[in-house]
């Protein structure tokens, strides 16, 4: 091993805790025949390794537990980072450093510094009109929006037209990308999609090409789905992830309230962590409502979503109304006709 490399090792080391030699010896052993993972990285992002703290065994350690982008680092809390890497304090100082990066090396910035960068947000277009105009664009990429509602409010509706919508071409409303759907209840249908491409002039064999598809059975299963999903969006030009259902599976396990709470806790920071990739995240949440009281998982997740919009149906015309946004209010009505998801 080169002696710069040997020595980094060493150094990370050092900065967790004085270690025995033997121990030492044995994980730049290990680190011989470790077959290196592979570095995955937008074109022109920084590395892992190349952060301040961050050698090449911790870099690997990182990208096992899914974290694979200083973006990632950033956004993640310092006590799942201090589970991977064994420090809180080691936790913290790497978090900071790749927060300064993604912030431009700003810890600070003005507010109308923030204004020039949200000029040049993307969104995607639902295909409705109305639904843009409440949206003012589209659904906004590098955030998460939640869609609540009963059954048939058109949620998964919604869903299906913005993993067709997303492959259109700027000027048309997309991002000309591939989409990921995670889907927890087996309600994705091919067959719609084609409808929707054809509607759309898109061909349906690329639609559906471009589109990945994951069904989650289980929680442990969808929380294993959600850390592989975020390598998918790296390597496949991804700029949509859809969760179709959040919370249903959840709902239906055997865990404890304080097992419950955690692995919701578990499922929004993996959600934040796809939203850090810099795609659009929506996922939706069914509720049903007795008494007027909606389940506490409802509760749970009131005010994670950057906006959540209310779907509601009365007849044969839709509503989504805000439920939840830092500013935004109103509502918009549509239908949902064989050609997707349509202006009233």
């Amino acid at each position: 091993m080169p002696r710069k490399e040997k020595a980094k090792v060493e150094e990370e080391k050092t900065f967790e805790g004085e270690l025995d030699a033997e121990k030492l010896a044995e994980e730049i052993l290990e680190e011989e025949y470790i077959e290196p993972s592979e570095e995955v990285a937008p074109e022109g992002e920084i590395r892992l390794e190349d952060l301040d703290g961050v050698g090449r065994i911790t870099a690997q350690k990182l990208r096992a537990a899914g974290f694979y982008t200083v973006r990632d680092l950033a956004f993640a809390s310092a006590h799942e980072l201090a589970v991977v890497l064994g420090s809180e304090e080691r936790a913290i100082a790497i978090i900071r450093a790749a927060q300064k990066l993604v912030n431009r090396g700003e810890e600070f910035i003005t507010a109308r510094a923030l204004f020039e960068r949200r000029k040049n947000l993307e969104y995607i277009s639902t295909g409705v009109r109305s639904l843009d105009d409440l949206l003012e664009g589209g659904v906004e990429v590098g955030s998460i929006t939640e869609l609540i509602g009963e059954f048939g409010a058109g949620k998964t509706q919604i869903c299906h037209q913005l993993a067709v919508m997303v492959q259109l071409p700027k000027e048309r409303g997309g991002l000309g990308a591939r989409a990921l759907y995670v889907d927890t209840e087996g309600t994705f249908r091919p067959e719609r999609v084609v409808q929707i491409a054809r509607a759309r002039q898109l061909d349906p064999e690329k639609t559906l090409e471009n589109i990945i598809y994951a069904r989650a059975y289980s929680v442990d299963d969808l929380f294993s789905v959600l850390g592989r999903a975020k390598l998918e969006v790296l390597r496949s030009d991804v700029g949509l992830v859809v969760l179709d259902e959040a919370t249903r599976l959840v709902r239906a396990s055997l865990l404890k309230p304080g097992e419950r709470a955690l692995a919701f806790s578990r499922l929004l920071s993996l959600l934040e962590g796809l939203s850090a990739t810099s795609s659009a995240v929506v996922f939706t949440r069914q509720v049903v409502y007795s008494d007027g009281v909606a389940p506490a998982s409802a509760a749970f997740f009131d005010g994670f979503a950057h906006l959540s919009l209310l779907l509601s149906r009365s007849g044969e015309v839709w509503e989504a109304r805000v439920l939840s946004s830092p500013w935004r209010r109103g509502a918009a009505l549509f239908r949902v006709a064989e050609e997707g998801v349509v202006d009233v």
